[in-house]
């Protein structure tokens, strides 16, 4: 018998605070002593769960309130403890010991901030602290931070002590080439020196409690005797020290609760371990385990299309999503013919939406990757509907998009200062305040644009010989592109601005977790640009964006990724873009083979799961990617949907070449009247949507055949003499003698043999 079967018929006397609950959340709050393990699924009351339990031992009193630690996650939910615990006891709940794993393990290290030689005023350095310091480790070192920038050698670091390894816990090898080979030493310096500073970072806070406690087996057994119990929430998002910390802690009395969801853990990319929860019977002999399965969110329909989707899970516990609440909407699919037809659907429905009586604020459109916004921002801003942008900027806002806009408008616009100021030394050219100051003075005394100064004063001695052919540089390449204007289409030269300025290779070589997300979203830029005859037009349209933003804090929809959207719930939940290598994310699954591809369908798991009353999937059948269109097929995240609880929003007008059928479109497309292709039949060499009866196919732009073949020697009037080694179309890849590797077009060289 199972043991919702065992719980649901219990009678509830007892405390007025325990009758509120159901009889598996009871069970859950009751069971005091001993490992135990609340998986609790999306929307079944886990925080109500942790809060009841804590406020019973203390009215029970098993415990007291100096003898409970309490970990959270995050600061909002340690003040939504806090708020409900007093209410509960309406007592205040200050100075106990309930708060993030952060600033309990703080609290810790000042009682014993010796023992890993700080004094007990340490500072906690923040973000840019830490990389300043580093800054001036690699200076020291001569290792050059343009080839490994501090942000990237901090990254290491920082992964290092999420798997709480000190230095000497690190061999020769771990290190690889990171920072020439000196990392390790680095991570040592680095050590050294915030101890001099009597100063931590945040890694420190956990990375120095374990040390205490492995140390000092007389301070870790104070600890035992203080906390006779211990509640964790967020279970599935701990890394290794996190970890480590918590079983230090717990070994004496076992008397640990942790609160989870492993069908939720979608942090795996800054240090979370599924694993953790996965084996936690095994850390703890005897561990009860109780589930969490009446949801008190969402319809019977998008829980069964979460939980068939979920199911498909290897490494997980199991769990089954289940309601008392009858009825609601099936989880719609929708099959677009492109993007901004998709964007066009969404922007419609919420729309619709708004007009039967929903409230924006009720509404979010939850993509996989940041770029996807920009056709939904649009899109929203054309009906005027206004919307946020939670988790980050507004697309045109993203600081590469800013600069990327700012290299155009140079070239569409020589008297435009800002946007030239705004490039000058982005990326770094070494062009520092002190040049920029001499510029400007030529410009006032001269009164002409900025950009003409620059180009007068490279032919003087008011700047250092060094400038002068930087900027000189610069210069030329500002002129080359505004010449190629009138030839080029203009999503080609937006796309040899950002390739020979050094602006994408900056971003490539950044190995921050951000920077992949910023070149997508510089695809994403030229890909818009297509819509526009001319690059003016575009950025004439960029413009009236920005300036119809509505920054107000009334009623919005949102937009969000699906990363940012965990914990949260809305009425209406749009789930745009599900298709194979944009979601499950082709790079996750290559980093990361079948552990990503399983984070992904958690993460399509924690999208659906934020829908109270409809959730809507949709993908499209060709998409514009960096200004070429490639046919998508539909993620195998809607193969799994279940078909009873689906029905279609659109014509599907596309059945997979892969004879997608299985758990859902076979189902649909025969009840939609569509004919399924042959079992066994080859998939045909390219797929057509088919919308209202119309055949098309979208086309790349054709380019022109280069006249060059591989080997041939040329010369680049910037890179100098080199080697063709591939030839793709009208671009061309060379090795140049002094310059390296680069991709430019052949309009831009001459044949060696011809000079």
């Amino acid at each position: 018998m199972s043991e919702r079967t065992n719980l649901v018929g219990r009678d509830a006397p007892g405390p007025s605070y325990l009758a509120t609950l159901n009889p598996v959340q009871r069970a859950a709050a009751e069971a005091l002593d001993g490992p135990v393990l609340v998986l609790a699924g999306a929307g079944t009351g886990k925080t109500r769960v942790l809060t009841t339990r804590l406020v019973h031992l203390i009215a029970s009193r098993r415990a007291g309130p100096g003898q409970i630690l309490a970990v959270t996650f995050t600061n909002k939910a340690a003040r939504e403890m806090r708020d409900r615990i007093g209410a509960m006891l309406g007592t205040p709940v200050e100075g106990w010991w309930l708060g993030t794993f952060h600033s309990l393990a703080a609290r810790i290290l000042r009682r014993h901030a010796e023992e890993v030689g700080l004094k007990s005023n340490f500072t906690i350095l923040d973000t840019d602290d830490q990389i300043r310091l580093i800054k001036q480790l690699l200076q020291a070192e001569s290792i050059d931070d343009k080839r490994w920038p501090a942000r990237v050698v901090l990254g290491v670091i920082e992964r290092w002590k999420d798997r709480a390894l000190t230095p000497d816990k690190l061999k020769p090898d771990d290190g690889g080439d990171v920072a020439g080979g000196k990392i390790i030493h680095l991570y040592a310096a680095y050590q050294e020196r915030l101890r001099t500073l009597n100063a931590a970072d945040f890694g420190d806070l956990m990375l120095h409690n374990i040390t205490v406690f492995q140390r000092r087996a007389d301070i870790l057994a104070d600890y035992h005797r203080r906390f006779r119990y211990l509640l964790v929430d967020e279970y599935q998002d701990t890394n290794v020290a996190q970890y480590l910390w918590l079983r230090l802690l717990a070994q004496a009395s076992h008397n640990i609760c942790c609160v989870g969801d492993d069908d939720q853990s979608i942090y795996g990319w800054r240090g979370a371990e599924v694993g953790n929860i996965l084996r936690f019977e095994t850390d703890f002999p005897g561990a009860k385990v109780i589930r969490l399965e009446q949801n008190y969110r969402s319809t019977a329909h998008i829980l069964a299309a979460a939980s068939a989707v979920i199911a498909h899970n290897q490494g997980r516990l199991g769990k089954t999503l289940w309601t008392e609440e009858a009825g609601g909407e099936k989880v719609r699919v929708a099959a677009l013919a492109d993007g901004e037809e998709e964007a066009r659907f969404v922007g419609d429905e919420i729309e619709a939406l708004q007009r039967k009586g929903y409230a924006l604020r009720q509404i979010a459109v939850l993509v996989r990757a940041g770029f996807q916004t920009r056709e939904f921002e649009e899109r929203l801003l054309i009906l005027g509907l206004p919307y946020r942008v939670v988790g980050g900027p507004r697309f045109y806002e993203r600081l590469e998009i800013r600069d990327a806009l700012a290299y155009f408008r140079v070239v569409l616009q020589p008297e435009d200062d800002l946007a030239f100021e705004r490039i000058i030394n982005t990326p770094k050219r070494g062009i520092g305040d002190a040049t920029l100051q001499t510029l400007r003075q030529a410009a006032r005394v001269l009164a002409i644009p900025l950009a003409e100064a620059a180009w007068r004063l490279t032919d003087t001695d008011e700047l250092k010989p060094r400038m002068r052919i930087v900027i000189r540089a610069l210069m030329q390449d500002i002129a080359r592109w505004r010449a190629e204007m009138g030839r080029l289409p203009h999503t080609d030269l937006a796309r040899m601005i950002l390739d020979e300025s050094g602006y994408t290779a900056m971003w490539q070589a950044d190995k921050t977790p951000e920077a992949p997300g910023r070149l997508e979203n510089l695809k994403e830029l030229v890909a818009a640009m297509a819509d526009f005859e001319t690059l003016g037009g575009f950025l004439e349209h960029v413009s009236l964006v920005m300036e119809t933003q509505d920054s107000s804090d009334g009623d919005m929809a949102t937009l969000m990724t699906l990363h940012s959207a965990k914990g949260l719930e809305f009425d209406v939940v749009f789930l745009p873009g599900w298709e194979e290598g944009l979601f499950p994310n082709q790079r996750a699954m290559d980093e990361n083979g079948i552990a990503g591809l399983e984070e992904e369908r958690r993460l399509a798991y924690v999208g659906i799961t934020r829908a109270r009353q409809r959730a809507l999937i949709t993908y499209a059948h060709s998409r514009r990617v960096y200004g070429a269109w490639a046919t998508t097929i539909p993620s195998r995240f809607i193969e799994e949907l279940p078909g009873e609880d689906i029905e279609i929003a659109a014509d599907p007008s596309f059945i997979d070449q892969r004879g997608f059928g299985g758990a859902g479109f076979e189902v649909w497309a025969r009840d939609a009247g569509y004919r399924l292709p042959r079992a066994g039949a080859q998939p045909p060499a390219r797929s057509f949507p088919v919308i209202e009866g119309t055949a098309f196919e979208v086309k790349p732009r054709a380019r022109p055949s280069s006249s060059f073949v591989r080997d041939a020697r040329v010369f680049h009037q910037k890179f100098g003499y080199g080697t063709v080694i591939a030839v793709d179309n009208d671009k061309l890849e060379i090795a140049f003698d002094q310059a390296g590797t680069k991709k430019v077009m052949d309009s831009f060289v001459v044949a060696a043999d011809k000079l």
